[in-house]
């Protein structure tokens, strides 16, 4: 990775969306990453760089062509050779959930003495969410790491998640409006986010290398590789190996020492 062209219009537009949601953040402005976005499109739009949508409403793509194929296809998906496939899409959606679930309530300070009050509860709902994606046929639906901006904002008791998925199905016959969305318009929201994700890294115990190494790999291999579940995967994998060197290994529970040859395993079935 390398500095990429920031004389591009483009790049600068998103800059400009940056600070000047930075610049709401520092004010107290709670919806500060929601107005930043407005005032970006909105400047975009001025300037030409974002092109008015072609038109308001829409009819949402029929879920015919996709309804219910993967009920059909399931004889042919429990083939021994699709076993492989179906544990890495479990894989990277149970660790994508789960450390998208953990940073946000940490963020909401709903963790207690780090553990999470109705983690089945939450986890359930991610999953059954996937389920009924499938059955549908669209992509893969689950906890996103975007809900921070809204923890942020005040969101405490998951009357915004509703809000949200009410804007969402309002939007499915508004979708030409989201052209205005482009990637330079999201780029400031996202590293907002991220802003506010960092700030639980000064939870770790980085005077502990047996816990500030895993972490430190989790947390960097996480941009590197582009994946919140190959950044966990050695996480798990450096932890319990360290604390073995150390001679803590009572203080790990055993399911970590079956997880690291499944994340082995996977990694070399990924090479």
């Amino acid at each position: 990775m390398t500095l990429g062209d920031i004389t591009s219009p483009t790049t600068v537009l998103a800059l400009f969306g940056l600070i000047v949601t930075a610049i709401m953040l520092v004010r107290g402005f709670s919806a500060a990453v929601f107005f930043g976005m407005i005032i970006t499109s909105v400047t975009g739009i001025m300037t030409g760089l974002i092109p008015l949508p072609s038109q308001m409403i829409s009819t949402p793509p029929s879920l015919a062509p996709t309804f219910g194929v993967a009920i059909t296809e399931l004889p042919n998906i429990l083939q021994p050779e699709m076993f492989t496939v179906v544990f890495t899409v479990l894989f990277v959606n149970f660790f994508d959930a789960t450390g998208t679930i953990i940073a946000v309530t940490k963020k909401a300070g709903f963790l207690k003495d780090d553990k999470l009050p109705r983690a089945k509860q939450a986890l359930g709902s991610d999953a059954t969410s996937s389920v009924i994606a499938a059955i549908l046929g669209t992509s893969t639906t689950n906890s996103y790491i975007e809900s921070a901006s809204g923890v942020a904002a005040g969101a405490r008791t998951g009357f915004a998640s509703i809000i949200t998925a009410v804007c969402l199905f309002l939007f499915l016959f508004l979708s030409p409006l989201l052209e205005v969305v482009t990637d330079a318009v999201t780029a400031p929201a996202l590293i907002i986010v991220g802003v506010l994700m960092a700030s639980s890294m000064g939870a770790i115990t980085w005077d502990k290398m047996e816990y500030a190494i895993p972490a430190f790999v989790t947390i960097i291999a996480m941009p590197l590789t582009h994946s919140i579940a190959n950044g966990l995967a050695l996480g798990f994998i450096a932890y319990p190996i360290l604390k073995i060197v150390k001679g803590d290994y009572k203080k790990v529970h055993p399911i970590m020492y079956l997880i690291i040859f499944i994340f082995i395993a996977y990694f070399i079935w990924l090479a």
